[in-house]
Formats: structure tokens, C-alpha cells, sequence
């Protein structure tokens, strides 16, 4: 066989196909007959050359068929990964945890619901503040229930929205403290006027929430008319903003004018009215809708001049510009129920002015009472009526013929004309100085009749 020029002998060429064992022997055995001394070749020999052939191969191929293989260790492996298998019991440890959880909240929950411990035994347990104006017994009415119950079966928002719903509470708060206290805090609300609500007065606020008028406690505020009993707040709120403007605008100057006020008509709008409480009697004043402070300080400039002029000073009606009409017609003012006996004594108990607590009726509003059953002086002695009706035709014609009814109405014929003097519950136009009593745009009252040259003052 000719010998290949390839320094590379091929593993074919040097173990046929046949020679397995051998080949698998010769592998086993030649590290170890290789570095024999008496087994080395000789140079220039036909083995030398098939080594050094074996050696060239070795340094080419690293993993050559020759090199003896690792041997491998078999490792003993888990079903499960470690990762899952530390998650497993981290889950394991934390459901154990909240079972242990659940248990003691389920013994907590129990012995704090059969525990005579935790049980509002009676009133002292309740504690409350702020009370003023309200009375023990509306709160113990709506607190009451909760004597003898577990505290933790206390329904706090439920007794906070009853405990609201009283006039006097603005705003309440119940909380719970262990084992059996409640404790309740009241925000009471601020009274700004007293309002007259068909036959009664009360206390109002500045969102128009009507209080009940306190047995202990006394205020100087004035009273506000135009209220009705079943209207709701959001008929009430724009008034009592009027009311605040008002009262705000007479004490901006640091006058303090809104202590002077025993009422407040609201029932216009448009115009709003108050009446003055003054010692020399009380006035009617009419401010309109605007400049409250300057109208109010023109009538306090001029009121001692009206009553010079003027026999008996009413009302005085301010609302137009430069002028000022004393006494207007006030037919178009509304009606005030009358108050009862027991709501006069409340409301000047809590300090209501006396000038608020009377019911004013028009000369149009007093109809003569008509008697249910009707005895005439015929019926009660018919021999004193026949008697006394000659007497009386007698009488009438001496004084008739006799000239002493014509002597008296010569005498005052024949008597000098006094000075003109203004007559109480006549409206008269009083233009004022600031426009040379010409009040430019300024209209009185259609209700207002003209007044007369000789009863103006300029």
C-alpha cells in the first residue's frame, strides 16, 4: 500500500471496522505503553514516522478519539425547582399566619360582643359638649336608645344625622371610646335676628334655619317680617343675604346703627323697610334696594325737623334720590298674624324690643265687630223708648231755632287763618336742600297723593 503524502492518518486507516475491541484496548493502553523506555522507537524506522503522525494529529485536534473522557457524576435532582419550592413554603408560612389571625379576631369579636364590659350601662356614660342653647333631653332623645346596647354596635352616623336634625345643631360628632363611653360634641348654631313666623317668634340664622327661643340667654337683635312657616331655605337664604348686606352696610361707619333697628321688613326685596326704635315713637323707614348707610344717615340728619313739621311722624319713605316723602300711604304693607300671649312673654323674655311685639292694623283694617244677637232699647224697656223719642224731637228743634250754633260758626268765620299745619296720616313731599328742592328723575309714589304748596318745606 502506498503511503499517503498527508501528514494526518485517518482513524479508519489505522482500525478497520472489524476491530472494535482491539481499537477500544489500543486506546486504553496507549498512554500507558507510550512513555515505556524499552518501547520507544528507534528514528529513522517505520514506527518513528506513524507516531510522530499520532502526535501531529493530537496537537490539531483537541478532541481527538485518543484522549481518555471525563468521567461523569451522576447528581440526584428534585421534582420541583428550589425557586418554587422556597415560594411553596413562604405560602405555606403565610397562610398559617392568617389562620392563626382569623382565630384570635374571631375570639376578639366574640368576647367583645358577650362582654358585659363594653355595655352603655346609663347616662353617665355619655358624654357631651357644647351644649348652650340646647337642651339635655333633645340629645338624650335621640341618644337614649343607645343605653344598655354594646358599644360597638353604636350606629355613630345614624345618631349623628338625627342629632342635626335638631334646629339648634349645626353640626355634631359621636365617637366611641372602650370599653362603654360615648362622648358627643355639639356645634351649635348663631343666632343674627329673631324672625316672626305667622304667631310666634324665633330665633333665625344666617342661612335661615329658625330656632327656638332660649329660656337663659337674651339678645338685641331686631326682628325680620316676611317670613312664611312651611317655606324652605332656599326661599329664605336670598332674604337673609339682603339682611346681612344691610345690617353690614349700617355698621361699616362705626356707628353701630343696626342696634337701632326693632325691625326688618324682608318682604320686598326691592324694598327693603325697617322700623326705627326711637324713645320719641317708633318710624317706619323706607331704604330701597341700595346705599342702606347713606338713605339711614339722611333720616338721622332730619328726623327732629320732621317732627317739628309734621303732628305725628309714621313713616318716612327714602328709597328716591334728593327727595323724601313723610307719612306715605301704607295700604300696600303686608299683614302680621297677631301674636299669642305666651309668644309676647318668650320673645320679651329673650329680648325682643316691645316696639316689634305690636300688631299694627290700618284704619282699613279695623271692621266694627258685628254682635251675634242684637237688643234694642225697644225690646229692653219699650216705656222708656216711648218716653224719651218726643223729648229727643224737641231737643233738636230748640237747638235748631235757637242762634247759638250760628253764633259759633260766625265766631269762627269771623277768626283770623292760622298757620297750616300738617295733619298725621297725610302724605306730604318734603324735597330736600341738596338740589334746590328739585329732585331731578325723582318720582313719588302713585299711592302718594300731590301734596299742597303751603304744606312743603324746602
Amino acid at each position: 500500500m502506498a503511503r499517503k503524502e498527508s501528514p494526518t492518518i485517518l482513524q479508519e486507516e489505522l482500525y478497520p471496522a472489524g476491530a472494535g475491541p482491539a481499537r477500544e484496548a489500543a486506546r486504553d493502553d496507549y498512554p500507558r505503553a507510550r512513555y515505556r523506555s524499552d518501547d520507544l522507537p528507534r528514528p529513522g524506522s517505520a514506527r518513528t514516522d506513524l507516531d510522530d503522525a499520532r502526535l501531529v494529529d493530537l496537537d490539531v485536534d483537541e478532541e481527538s478519539p485518543f484522549l481518555r473522557a471525563q468521567k461523569r457524576v451522576s447528581a440526584r435532582r428534585s421534582a420541583l425547582p428550589k425557586k418554587t419550592a422556597n415560594w411553596l413554603l413562604w405560602a405555606s408560612v403565610a397562610a398559617a399566619v392568617l389562620c392563626a389571625a382569623g382565630l384570635i379576631a374571631a375570639g376578639l369579636y366574640h368576647y367583645g360582643e358577650r362582654s358585659w364590659r363594653f355595655r352603655v350601662e346609663s347616662s353617665d356614660n355619655l358624654e357631651i359638649s357644647g351644649m348652650q342653647n340646647v337642651t339635655k333631653a333633645q340629645i338624650m332623645e335621640v341618644m337614649g336608645a343607645d343605653i344598655g346596647r354594646n358599644i360597638f354596635f353604636v350606629p355613630l352616623a345614624q345618631q349623628k344625622t338625627q342629632l342635626e336634625q335638631i334646629p339648634w345643631v349645626e353640626s355634631a360628632s359621636v365617637m366611641r371610646f372602650v370599653p362603654n363611653r360615648l362622648r358627643v360634641e355639639i356645634h351649635e348654631r348663631t343666632p343674627v335676628a329673631f324672625a316672626r313666623v305667622g304667631p310666634r317668634i324665633a330665633l333665625i340664622d344666617a342661612g335661615g334655619t329658625l330656632m327656638e327661643l332660649p329660656h337663659n340667654h337674651k339678645y338685641s337683635f331686631p326682628v325680620i317680617l316676611g317670613m312664611n312657616p312651611g317655606e324652605p331655605l332656599s326661599t329664605r337664604a336670598p332674604r337673609m343675604k339682603a339682611y346681612n348686606e344691610l345690617v353690614s352696610a349700617l355698621d361699616s361707619g362705626g356707628a353701630h346703627y343696626s342696634q337701632d333697628l326693632s325691625e326688618v321688613d324682608l318682604s320686598d326685596l326691592e324694598d327693603l323697610k325697617i322700623r326705627v326704635n326711637d324713645p320719641a315713637g317708633d318710624v317706619l323707614v323706607y331704604l330701597g334696594s341700595s346705599d342702606y348707610l347713606k338713605r339711614y344717615k339722611i333720616y338721622v340728619s332730619h328726623v327732629r325737623e320732621w317732627r317739628l313739621q309734621f303732628q305725628k311722624l309714621e313713616s318716612v319713605n327714602l328709597r328716591y334720590d334728593n327727595q323724601v316723602i313723610v307719612n306715605p300711604d301704607m295700604e300696600g304693607l303686608p299683614k302680621q298674624a297677631q301674636l299669642t300671649a305666651a309668644a309676647a312673654k318668650a320673645a320679651a323674655a329673650a329680648g325682643v324690643k316691645p316696639a316689634a311685639l305690636v300688631t299694627r292694623v290700618g284704619p282699613q283694617e279695623r271692621p266694627i265687630p258685628k254682635p251675634a244677637f242684637e237688643l234694642s232699647q225697644k225690646k229692653l224697656d219699650p216705656k222708656a223708648a216711648a218716653a224719651k223719642k218726643p223729648r229727643a224731637a224737641k231737643t233738636r228743634v230748640s237747638k235748631g231755632k235757637s242762634g247759638k250754633g250760628a253764633a259759633a260758626k260766625n265766631a269762627a268765620a269771623k277768626a283770623p287763618a292760622s298757620a297750616p299745619k300738617a295733619v298725621a296720616g297725610t302724605a306730604q313731599a318734603v324735597p330736600l336742600n341738596l338740589d334746590a328742592g328739585k329732585a331731578a328723575g325723582a318720582k313719588p309714589s302713585a299711592a302718594v297723593p300731590k301734596p299742597a304748596a303751603n304744606t312743603s318745606s324746602n
